[in-house]
C-alpha cells in the first residue's frame, strides 16, 4: 500500500470517527470506526465499523449509509483532498466471532 493510501486512509477515519460521534449518537450505544480502506484509485473507501450494542447495528448501518453524503461535503470542505471517495459501510463482527469461539472454548473446557 502506498504512503498516500495509507495518509487518506488514517485523515478518512479520524474525520468519520469525529463525524460520526457528533452526527450519529446512539442513545446507550457505541459506534466506533474500527479502520479505513482506500481503494488504490482513490474512487472508493470501505469503512469497517463496530456498533455496540449489536442490536443497533442495523439501524445504525442504515443511518451512516444515508448520512454518507452529507460527510463527503463536510470532510471535503475541511480537508485538501480533491476527490473524497464513496463510502461502503461494513459491520466489524470480530467481537461476535470472538464470542463464539470463546463459547466453543468453554464446551469443550465443561466436557473434560
Amino acid at each position: 500500500m502506498s504512503r498516500k493510501i495509507e495518509q487518506v486512509n488514517e485523515l478518512l477515519k479520524d474525520k468519520l470517527a469525529h463525524l460520526v460521534s457528533r452526527e450519529i449518537p446512539l442513545d446507550n450505544g457505541l459506534i466506533t470506526v474500527i479502520y479505513v480502506k482506500t481503494s488504490p484509485d482513490l474512487k472508493y473507501a470501505k469503512i469497517t465499523v463496530s456498533i455496540l450494542p449489536e442490536k443497533f447495528a442495523g439501524t445504525a448501518l442504515e443511518r451512516l449509509r444515508k448520512q454518507s453524503g452529507f460527510f463527503s461535503q463536510i470532510i471535503r470542505k475541511e480537508t485538501r483532498l480533491r476527490k473524497v471517495p464513496k463510502f461502503n459501510w461494513v459491520l466489524d463482527t470480530t467481537e461476535k466471532e470472538a464470542a463464539e469461539i470463546e463459547k466453543v472454548f468453554r464446551e469443550i473446557e465443561k466436557e473434560r
